[in-house]
């Protein structure tokens, strides 16, 4: 087998988060294609070799698998990427899902636990609470586009102005920031040239309250880089007012301007700017209300959140006069939702936009058994006096700082955690390191946040051995 070969072969399955497994009998070995759904008949081309393993592309699906029961509900399916599984139904990606976990889960615990399978999102569409657009083309040179990447592809950019993951109203944002910047000659920052103004739109509404949050990612170049003889203001100005006078079901918060000069191709604040409203909305979960800035960590899915959290309350059981620890604890969501019951809960979250929020929304929600940190929890960890009787871990995708883990474990070896994962590979990872320290897992539930698409979040209870 060598690199440019094309063959034909069935998807046997999906591992975890999208890696198709694909048998080649005449070659004696299989290889893994990225996109496909299990049972689809494919012709893929050999890519590349990584440790041993072979890696294709997908080039065309010849024939449909018998999962595959229903017509895709967006038009631009399969060419986005946003959520592949569409045309899957949504108890076939359940099922799919708790087997990808559960694999996992079995290998990288020791002994028996209970395994819970994945509670579903109690909406399948319109649930997102943000979508982060970008400008660029689908093709090169075309014309102007804003919406997500192509399916596999860097640079190529296709319209979603019928996204279903989100509500109807942030489609028509979308397309009227798009006609609008067209129609003045705006033209989009090119990744590699580093060249251009329009970067990133970001839109955020709130599920249960439908107040809007908008924020245009730009670059400081505006020397040229549109045709209109108006300044930066005025045609920010104008941006504005056509939104306000779109018919919208929720209605705008704020509508914000972000500069970034950042050469990355990453949402990044260097300074924003309100054009209307405020910089924030508020969104409510479990009976508690939240603001969430642009860019403080907020779960995108509000509905599922609270399927989340209950999950997470259930696990860590009676917290009535407990010391809790919240490590990497966003705007303070969990920290919140368990304060009503337990003595004092202290979170700690690394992005201080996030702490303030947190802040804010306790104080609001009449909580006054929070407290709420800045920094690194690996740094933070070392300045805590108080002891905590148990902890919840909620770190980002990549998991716990290897540093990290065995301090928290070293310092206060309290005999619950609550471990709650988006990544299930980085959560196998960590979970050897807690076993190995003297923590046993005890049950494994999922909770599927983002129908459609490979993610899911994984809530795990740790139980210390020796106490």
């Amino acid at each position: 087998m060598k690199k440019g070969q094309v063959y034909e072969g069935i998807i046997e399955k999906v591992e975890f988060p999208n890696k198709g497994i694909v048998p080649v009998p005449e070659e004696d070995r299989n290889v893994i294609v990225k996109n496909g759904i299990p049972g689809q008949k494919i012709r893929f081309c050999v890519n590349k070799f990584r440790k041993g393993q072979a890696e294709g592309r997908l080039l065309e699906v010849l024939e449909k698998s018998p999962l595959e029961t229903r017509e895709p509900v967006c038009g631009l399916f399969p060419a986005c990427g946003g959520c592949m599984y569409q045309t899957m139904a949504y108890e076939e990606q359940i099922l799919m899902k708790t087997r990808q976990v559960k694999e996992i889960m079995d290998a990288a615990v020791e002994g028996d636990y209970v395994f819970e399978g994945v509670r579903k999102s109690p909406k399948e569409f319109a649930y997102r609470n943000k979508m982060e657009f970008s400008f660029g083309d689908e093709f090169k040179d075309g014309p102007m586009t804003l919406g997500m990447h192509k399916r596999g592809s860097f640079y190529d950019i296709v319209t979603v102005d019928q996204c279903v993951l989100v509500h109807p109203d942030c489609c028509k944002i979308l397309r009227a920031t798009l006609d609008y910047f067209t129609e003045h000659g705006a033209v989009f920052y090119k990744k590699m040239a580093h060249v251009g103004y329009l970067r990133h739109l970001l839109v955020r509404r709130g599920v249960k309250t439908g107040e809007i949050l908008v924020d245009l990612v730009t670059s400081t170049q505006t020397e040229g880089t549109w045709k209109s003889d108006k300044n930066e203001e005025a045609l920010l100005e104008g941006w504005k007012e056509k939104l306000l006078g779109l018919d919208l079901e929720g209605s705008f918060a704020g509508i914000l301007h972000t500069e970034n000069d950042s050469l990355a191709d990453v949402v990044q604040n260097d300074r924003t700017v309100i054009l209307y409203g405020q910089d924030f909305f508020m969104e409510e979960l479990l009976g508690l209300k939240f603001k969430i800035t642009p860019f403080s960590f907020f779960q995108t899915n509000s509905l599922g959140a609270e399927v989340l959290y209950e999950t997470a309350r259930e696990y860590i059981g009676e917290t009535d006069g407990r010391k809790v620890f919240d490590l990497y604890s966003g705007t303070g969501t969990i920290a919140q939702i368990l304060a009503p019951a337990a003595e004092h809960v202290t979170g700690v979250e690394i992005i201080e936009e996030a702490v303030e929020a947190a802040k804010v929304n306790a104080a609001q929600n009449g909580l006054t058994n929070c407290d709420f940190i800045a920094g690194d929890v690996l740094k933070v960890l070392d300045t805590l006096e108080e002891r905590p009787d148990l902890i919840v871990l909620d770190p980002p995708r990549d998991g716990i700082h290897p540093k990290a883990l065995p301090k928290i474990i070293d310092h206060y070896g309290c005999e619950k955690m609550i471990y709650i994962s988006c990544k299930p590979t980085s959560l196998a990872r960590d979970l050897v390191v807690l076993q190995a320290k003297g923590y046993e897992v005890t049950r494994v539930c999922c909770v599927d946040m983002f129908p459609g698409t490979t993610h899911v979040e994984t809530v795990v209870g740790l139980h210390r051995k020796d106490m």
